[in-house]
């Protein structure tokens, strides 16, 4: 099957738009109470595979886990209102904590589990969960980071004293008449709260998704006759989705706990025959650079999505070269606001290094620095719009505010331009956020620590890309007069008070008189960035 999204072109108010589609389920069913339907379909198949714990699941055995972490929630006394934080690895049992959720019509909150003490803190201060599912790898500082919060703790997996372990929660009895909760808010509740970092603060936002954003995004890609793997977790946009599909399609999902390696990747899709994978850009440059790279190592694979990030065109034909001639190369653009797919590229061998055309139901529009719509080929800031409800950031209406206008259109803070034939080019990011190895990160969270320094004045963080790992970090230090200072002293300085890898200044620290600076006498980032990396070399 290939879907192909049809767009129209409105040149009197310059705006492009997706065709209207009914949804695929009823708008009258929640996202949970349609996968406990559709878990109880097929259910001998095998639902899920675990290469790393080895284990198997068939798609009764994996509703029955959901029933029973659904049935201890309601033991717990707790409400639709609640919110279940969730740090964790694709480990055997996650996936049930989901679907339970979803069957309570309880959001979970999900964080990455590399994420520091102080950021996971000031997260789950916002949304307050009364119960928190992690691995025992980050307990303790999951247990540090909401001492405030009476809040209980289930180990996923490496239990600790002092924790609640999954295989207690699967113990749980299951009633007889167990069925899924209606929402008392309507479709319009949330279904789940991820993490985004917006454009202006250093701390990932809460970004709430609504049940109804997922109904109007669900079409019939995959079936029973998928095998299914992305790296990502629960955080992720793409682990979610993935989730919640697998969850309805009757796919077989392979899951891995180990952190990427793309040797290991290439084994898991040879291995087990995977059809549809999802990759993000800086994994698909170490998958092409990987010595496994060559022969047959993608041949099962039938539906290849890509996205997230920017993506070199080399590296994009690399895989679309790997990949068998009947496989389709989808590359797509959206942002965890959205609420789902924005555009998707399925013209790749015509279109390369676009994102695609809009999806259904979904608008777009290009703003100049006027904030004037333009038209085909005129770059400006990407915006669209679902008309889809939207309850906002949680606990946050100012940068709600920003991030959606008055007239329900979102702000991507991404350039870029659409072609006479309604493709999306991305050319750069208007604001100053980087990405390392798919971690989100902002240049403040390390200049703040880098001016802790005693020797020095001033320092200005940017990014060097790396194709294989993302923007790596490095430094523009000025010291203070007098002051004594190497480039290493400031490396080690970050290590020492930043644990997380994705902060560290992987891109080096250069030692300059001076920054550079606008007519405002702000500092300015690319000026600087450019200044350093085209500064003579020391012999």
């Amino acid at each position: 099957m290939k879907y192909t999204p049809e767009i129209n072109y409105n040149a009197d108010h310059k705006i492009w738009s997706g065709k209207d589609e009914p949804p695929y389920f009823s708008t009258d069913l929640s996202i949970g109470e349609i996968t406990f339907h559709e878990m109880q379909r097929h259910p001998k198949l095998t639902a899920q595979i675990s290469d790393t714990e080895n284990t198997v699941l068939t798609r009764e055995e994996l509703f029955l886990n959901s029933k029973r972490v659904a049935s201890y929630l309601r033991n717990l006394k707790l409400q639709q209102s609640d919110i279940v934080g969730i740090i964790a690895r694709n480990t055997t049992h996650i996936f049930a904590v989901a679907y339970g959720c979803f069957f309570n019509g309880m959001a979970f909150h999900s964080l990455n589990i590399n994420y520091e003490q102080e950021t996971i803190e000031k997260l789950f201060d916002t949304t307050k969960p009364k119960i928190i599912f992690c691995d025992g790898d980050e307990y303790e500082k999951v247990k540090a980071a909401t001492h405030k919060l009476n809040v209980k703790i289930v180990t996923m997996r490496n239990h600790k004293e002092g924790s609640i372990s999954i295989e207690e929660v699967l113990t749980t009895p299951v009633g007889e008449n167990f069925q899924p909760v209606r929402l008392e808010q309507g479709n319009n509740q949330t279904l789940a709260i991820l993490c985004s970092s917006g454009t202006t603060a250093a701390t990932p936002k809460a970004v709430t998704i609504p049940n109804s954003s997922i109904l109007a995004q669900i079409f019939p890609f995959a079936s029973i006759s998928d095998v299914v793997y992305t790296q990502s977790t629960l955080d992720w946009w793409t682990g979610f989705l993935t989730t919640i599909s697998t969850g309805i399609r009757s796919v077989l999902r392979i899951i891995s706990d180990k952190t990427f390696d793309p040797i290991d990747i290439l084994r898991l899709v040879k291995k087990y025959k995977v059809t549809c994978m999802g990759q993000v850009p800086a994994h698909m440059a170490q998958i092409v650079n990987c010595p496994e790279f060559e022969g047959d190592c993608l041949d099962s694979v039938l539906y290849f999505f890509a996205g997230g990030d920017a993506c070199s065109i080399e590296v994009q034909q690399s895989i679309r070269r790997r990949l068998s001639p009947k496989c389709h190369f989808i590359f797509g653009y959206t942002f965890t606001e959205l609420g789902g797919p924005g555009l998707s590229n399925f013209y790749f061998d015509q279109k390369p290094n676009s994102v695609g055309r809009l999806m259904d139901g979904s608008k777009l529009k290009i703003l100049n620095e006027q904030g004037e719509s333009v038209g085909p080929n005129e770059v400006g800031e990407v915006c669209l719009y679902t008309g889809r409800y939207w309850a906002g950031y949680y606990g946050n209406p100012e940068e709600t505010r920003k991030m959606r206008d008055n007239n329900l259109w979102y702000h991507s803070g991404d350039l870029g331009y659409v072609d006479e034939d309604g493709f999306l080019f991305i050319v750069d990011r208007i604001n100053n956020m980087l990405k390392y190895k798919n971690m989100k990160y902002y240049p403040q969270d390390i200049e703040k620590v880098i001016t802790q320094m005693p020797e020095v004045s001033e320092a200005c963080v940017f990014g060097i890309l790396n194709p294989l790992h993302g923007d790596e970090a490095a430094a523009a230090v000025v010291k203070k007069l007098g002051a004594q200072l190497e480039p290493q002293d400031v490396i080690d300085f970050v290590a020492k008070h930043l644990k997380a890898k994705y902060l560290q200044l992987n891109g080096g620290v250069f030692i300059v008189d001076d920054l550079k600076r606008s007519a405002n006498a702000k500092t300015n980032r690319r000026a600087t960035k450019d200044y350093c990396l085209n500064m003579p070399k020391k012999n």
